[in-house]
């Protein structure tokens, strides 16, 4: 799958470096840029660029840490911090804006109300993301797999 553009959406969920990798490998081997995308979603009640240092701050470290990461991959990754009140839109108005050509996701293995799920955010980005997507969904850890998980 020939690709230049490649957008890994992360949010320090356990998941971002895994991405980084799957990513990092498709990147070398198509000679393609990474976008590293951390979406900070305000809450309805703020404004949309209110300030949020903590988020802000988190953000700014996992980002840096992905941008090392990408240069012990030998890939170059780009890191783009955004503030949104949803981050399915935002992550697919990015790939739209910068002609990405793959989404890669890497996601934990969740649990709600004793069934597995995907959230809202993931399933908004496989319907409406302009290109492909992978979908990288970590194992069950122990604790799921025996039902003493809470969500």
């Amino acid at each position: 799958m020939p690709v230049e553009k490649i957008l890994v959406p992360v949010h320090d969920n356990g998941c971002d470096d895994e991405a980084l990798r799957l990513a990092g490998e498709i990147a070398r081997v198509n000679k393609a840029t990474v976008h590293a995308l951390y979406v900070i979603e305000v809450k309805r009640d703020l404004p949309l660029d209110a300030e949020i240092a903590q988020e802000t701050s988190k953000a700014e470290k996992v980002l840096h840490h992905l941008e090392q990461l990408g240069k012990e991959l030998k890939c170059s990754v780009e890191a783009t911090l955004l503030q949104a009140r949803d981050v399915g839109p935002a992550v697919v108005q990015e790939a739209v804006e910068r002609g990405s050509e793959l989404i890669v996701m890497q996601m934990p293995y969740k649990k709600r109300f004793g069934s597995f799920t995907l959230g809202d955010t993931i399933p908004y980005i496989l319907k409406n993301a302009p290109c492909q997507v992978i979908l990288c969904r970590d194992a069950m850890t122990p604790d799921i797999k025996n039902g003493s998980t809470h969500a």
